[in-house]
């Protein structure tokens, strides 16, 4: 384990970590930030002169994305510092080499053909750092006809197959309204990464990790895949009815609102009906058991639907959850965000500080123990940022940090974030 600054040394399971981190856009750097939310130091290393293209893109806001605050960087970029290196130059790449060899983790999601141009492909990365564990994220993985393809999550969700069974029947293909793909490749990597970590405490070893969005994707929609292996039935668009394909498993229009039921078991439809006041139900032949609902599915729906109708989505999802019955009412973010539910447990965090840039963000969806794992306290940083007090660190000599300065080889910023 690498010898941190106590700067950024947490109190997290990945405390005296480093991770070095030359990722963009959103999958990488969120891997990394993760990583970071659990005591790891994380350098983002960005390029002299434009850093990270994802500072100005990305969010509704198109002024503070043109100033290089979009939150689709912010979001992520906490718990971090930056340097930036240009790594093309031969001194700049002698810096990019002590970094890698104070490094345990080194995350990447660049095209191997850049990788390979800038001299940090894995044989190149792991000959500077036999222990260091090399994660490198791509569209498609990186072997196979499109390794070098490059790739985004909408790219992705067209790719897998998803678009096409998301919707109602009869639209076109449809997007999912979040970059899911991204995040899930990103937790996928940090996963990996905590299993590679394990493993170098048996073997004292590094190793490469190949982490595929197109493959992280698939694994998201296992139970699709494997149904149509199994049966050769292609999935098709089935709206908000449910995968288990339970006839009282949906979203379902009410007095106000829509509500969505999880109705699979026995005992679930019993106590349905008693909540409903529809005990008739419980010994109607047609609704006895699951296969005659679903014999007489279009029925039961429409018994359902005017059920509903005599109450809003919201009270009849507190008299179903207290019966046990799946439920919950449709609600829009803002609504979603203020639920008890997501501020008892303390899982929105704003770190302070900085208005500019001290923005309140999603933490770990997971608790280790009793302790409370959150975002970073730490601000995102300006690209650049800790530069001189990570060169500091590595032990270089003062007089030659001036010198990669005053050359543009290495950049330390004081302007305002983004700039």
């Amino acid at each position: 384990m690498t010898q941190v600054s106590s700067k950024r040394s947490g109190n997290g399971p990945f405390s005296g970590l480093r991770v070095i981190d030359f990722t963009h856009v959103l999958a990488g750097p969120a891997c990394a930030y993760f990583l970071s939310s659990l005591g790891a130091d994380v350098i983002k290393v960005e390029t002299v002169g434009r850093g990270d293209s994802t500072r100005f893109r990305g969010g509704t806001d198109g002024e503070r994305s043109s100033a290089g605050l979009s939150t689709a960087f912010l979001t992520q970029g906490g718990g971090k510092r930056s340097i930036a290196i240009d790594i093309a130059d031969p001194q700049g790449y002698e810096v990019m080499k002590k970094l890698l060899q104070s490094a345990d983790v080194f995350v990447e999601n660049h095209r191997p053909s850049l990788l390979k141009l800038l001299r940090l492909e894995y044989e190149t990365v792991a000959a500077i750092n036999p222990k260091i564990i090399h994660c490198a994220m791509t569209g498609y993985g990186r072997n196979g006809p499109k390794a070098d393809a490059p790739a985004y999550d909408v790219n992705i969700q067209a790719a897998c197959g998803l678009m096409t069974m998301t919707g109602e029947p009869g639209s076109g293909p449809t997007r999912t309204g979040a970059p899911i793909m991204d995040y899930g490749t990103a937790l996928s990597a940090g996963f990996a990464i905590a299993s590679a970590l394990f493993q170098r405490t048996q073997t004292q070893e590094g190793t490469f990790i190949d982490v595929s969005m197109l493959e992280t994707a698939m694994t998201l929609m296992s139970s699709t895949v494997t149904d149509f292996l199994a049966t050769g039935n292609a999935p098709v668009k089935r709206g908000n009815a449910a995968n288990s394909r339970s006839p009282a498993a949906g979203s379902f229009p009410t007095g106000d609102g829509m509500l969505s039921l999880g109705i699979n078991e026995e005992h679930q439809f019993q106590a349905l009906a008693d909540v409903l006041v529809r005990s008739e139900w419980k010994t109607d032949p047609r609704f006895a058991d699951r296969p005659a609902r679903a014999k007489n599915a279009e029925v039961l729906e429409s018994l359902l639907t005017a059920a509903l109708a005599e109450r809003s989505a919201k009270e009849w999802e507190s008299a179903l959850l207290a019966a046990g019955v799946p439920a919950a009412y449709v609600r829009r973010l803002p609504e979603a965000l203020e639920d008890p539910q997501i501020t008892s447990r303390h899982f929105l965090h704003n770190p302070g500080g900085d208005e500019a840039v001290s923005v309140t963000v999603p933490s770990l969806p997971f608790r280790i123990g009793e302790a409370e794992v959150h975002a970073p306290d730490l601000n995102p940083p300006r690209r650049g940022e800790h530069s001189v007090e990570i060169l500091h660190e590595l032990a270089i000599d003062e007089n030659h940090i001036q010198n990669l300065l005053s050359q543009n080889i290495i950049e330390q910023s004081s302007a305002p974030l983004g700039q």
